[in-house]
């Protein structure tokens, strides 16, 4: 559904990402694990045409994406949660989530897929009205995953979702992520959290200063040797 082949960039010389491969088949969960600073951001807005490569090819249902304008990607499925949540604080929740819809022209269709986020996140519902920038760091977190659900995507790109959160609401989080997933939701994930990340992934990889290192099926990495002692305290 979604390949990066091969890719390469650069940051003012810096070398980024070093011929990254990687594969997210459709209806799959993928997760890129890795240190700060290893790539992982870099990897997403690359995919997402913030950042544009020296070499390689990213192609979305054989569909050439460098030659796509990064705004016309959520038209196409393509949709990122980025790091840190980026929710419009001095507009209500229902005003951000009516963002998410900015692109789309269904109203009945806009109206069916609101409900559905207040149904998976009651807490939303709750606070319809609130300041979303007066939310706690999990609440702000469905915000974000729920603004992207309502551009009705076909691939969901998380940026760190479970960064700042107490380990139960991480947990809730992820919860969410794979229920999103179970409903049809592609999904690659960015996270330093291995563990969680490695716990719902169907597969995995490995990314240390800007290369992949290794990869496999989720279940395989998370009791890999190297990865214990890596990502894990094993």
């Amino acid at each position: 559904m979604l390949k990066l082949e091969n890719i390469n960039l650069y940051y003012d010389g810096i070398h980024a990402l070093k011929d990254v491969s990687l594969e997210v088949p459709e209806g799959k969960v993928i997760s890129l694990i890795g240190s700060n600073g290893a790539g992982k951001t870099s990897t997403l807005r690359t995919i997402s045409g913030l950042s544009k490569p020296k070499s390689g090819k990213i192609t979305f249902k054989d569909q050439d994406l460098l030659k796509v304008a990064p705004e016309k990607l959520v038209n196409m499925g393509i949709v990122q949660v980025p790091e840190g949540r980026r929710v419009f604080a001095p507009m209500s929740v229902y005003e951000n989530l009516e963002l998410g819809a900015y692109l789309r022209k269904d109203k009945d269709g806009i109206e069916k897929d609101l409900q559905r986020v207040f149904k998976r996140f009651p807490r939303l519902d709750e606070r319809r009205k609130q300041m979303a920038g007066t939310l706690s760091g999990g609440e702000q977190q469905m915000l974000a995953m729920g603004r992207a659900l309502m551009s009705g995507p076909k691939v969901l790109l998380l940026d760190e979702p479970s960064m700042g959160l107490a380990p139960i609401l991480v947990r809730e989080i992820f919860d969410i992520i794979s229920e999103l997933n179970q409903l049809g939701i592609t999904i690659l994930l960015v996270e330093q959290n291995a563990k969680m990340a490695l716990s719902i992934a169907d597969y995995a990889y490995v990314l240390e200063t800007g290369k992949i290192v290794l990869e496999g099926k989720g279940e395989d990495l998370a009791e890999s040797d190297e990865i214990q002692k890596a990502y894990l305290g094993g």
